[in-house]
């Protein structure tokens, strides 16, 4: 029979509080005595735990909760080298901690092991509606702590602030910030004891984080931690019974689905997503058609591309007759799905007219969404031989690529270092090359 190995985690989580064994037990069986659940945890048994031997069920969420008061910060399960707690509230404790151990890994370059997540998977479990709405159930609270409707509001507000950011800068920088929100204050606030009413919003408002926090990650090319960030929005979306959230994750993988090109799986999330918005208004229906549309495109399946594609212009055009919604689907996004219908289905004209129709009526502080389309726009125009207007529109998309840090911009800025290379005789060509080598940065010139 082999030695017990120690735990590491738990050691290195006891070294940080900085007490002795005596104060270590004495905190925890403090926080048993708060919860009514006193106990006699003894030093003995802490030194145990460093060494290995599990302590018992009803022991553990105590050591954890001790350790978050002393650190001040959320510990937990996982991080402390105790498997997931079983029993009626295995699901709450599930989301939460895992959303904490996910968003801690994004931060932390110290365990960014945890993002081993960088692949893509077609084979990703996705829960239907029925199966996550309303399964989030109520979490022991640790210290006394109760949250009202001025808290959820912040995270709203922090949430729109941060997605502001990305939309203009790109997610590289903006990601942290959100994943770092995330532990530190939307997990504890999920932990906290609520009205019901307020419990739900504050799920609504951490799902709707989490989906921006995975997008951010998309952006970046981070494919299996975007993933982790969705699935943890479907599960709190659900728990809020916050349709639209879900349909918008759902739609949001789809996204990442077909620009990675699985097209089956794409059109298998945007007709999930469809599916379970039965009350979409027309903006949303819009959002959601013309992204069926795309994936159908990808395809080959013509008629429902099409299909789809005129339901989001009828959607679209009774959208726009009740008044501007900024920020939300507008006829820029449109006009890019139409571009990218057109594509699929070989209608190359058609594709440039409708992305330069896009880049027209894109709002301006959409500036990653700028670059990278104006790139893709110039990639069609050189495919149909038009090298100087090509020229010219990658040169509008530099313009704009030093203010933005994201990796799909990247990507972009080196496929037109590889498309231009064989047409460096062309003076636009050359003046193009010539200031790519200014603007970007050394491990795109390589």
């Amino acid at each position: 029979m082999g030695a017990r190995e120690p735990n590491r985690h738990l050691e290195r989580l006891y070294r940080q509080t900085g007490w002795t064994l005596r104060q270590f037990v004495q905190a925890v069986n403090r926080v048993g005595t708060e919860r009514g659940t006193p106990l006699k945890y003894r030093e003995p048994s802490a030194h145990q735990g460093r060494q290995g031997h599990l302590p018992k069920e009803e022991v553990r969420p105590l050591i954890l909760e001790a350790l978050a008061r002393r650190l001040g910060r959320p510990v937990t399960h996982a991080e402390a080298g105790f498997p997931a707690p079983a029993g009626a509230s295995e699901a709450t404790a599930g989301t939460v901690e895992g959303l904490v151990d996910l968003g801690r890994g994004d931060v932390d370059p110290s365990r960014r092991s945890v993002l081993g997540m960088s692949l893509f998977s077609v084979a990703l479990t996705v829960p239907n509606w029925p199966d996550v709405v309303g399964r989030m159930e109520e979490v022991q609270c640790g210290r006394t702590q109760r949250i009202g409707m001025p808290e959820v509001d912040m995270v709203i507000a922090m949430t729109e602030r941060v997605s502001e950011l990305d939309d203009q800068f790109g997610g590289r920088h903006a990601r942290p910030m959100a994943a770092a929100f995330l532990v530190n204050t939307v997990a504890p606030y999920l932990r906290a004891a609520a009205p019901e009413p307020v419990r739900k919003a504050m799920m609504s408002t951490a799902a709707d984080l989490c989906y921006l926090t995975g997008y951010m990650a998309v952006d970046e090319g981070v494919h299996g931690l975007a993933q982790q960030y969705y699935l943890k929005a479907l599960e709190l979306a659900g728990a809020a019974e916050d349709h639209l959230t879900y349909c918008t994750t759902l739609r949001g993988m789809s996204v990442q689905a077909v620009d990675l090109r699985h097209g089956r799986q794409a059109k298998r999330l945007a007709d999930a997503a469809s599916a379970a918005s039965p009350q979409a208004g027309p903006r949303m229906r819009a959002f959601l058609a013309g992204q069926q549309a795309h994936a159908s495109a990808q395809i080959g399946d013509r008629s429902n591309a099409l299909m789809h594609l005129r339901e989001a212009e009828v959607a679209m055009e009774k959208a726009e007759s009740r008044g501007k919604a900024f920020g939300s689907y507008d006829p820029a996004a449109l006009n890019y799905h139409v571009s990218q219908v057109r594509y699929e289905l070989g209608e190359l004209s058609g594709s440039i007219k409708a992305m330069q129709e896009s880049d027209k009526v894109r709002y301006s502080v959409y500036r990653r969404a700028r670059v990278r389309h104006r790139a893709t726009l110039a990639e069609r125009q050189l495919e149909v031989g038009h090298l100087e207007a090509a020229c010219a529109t990658w040169n509008l998309a530099l313009d704009d690529y030093p203010l933005v840090q994201s990796g799909r911009a990247d990507e972009r800025i080196r496929t037109m270092l590889k498309l231009i290379r064989p047409h460096l005789r062309n003076h636009a060509a050359r003046e193009l090359h010539e200031r790519a080598q200014l603007v970007a940065p050394a491990s795109l010139l390589a």
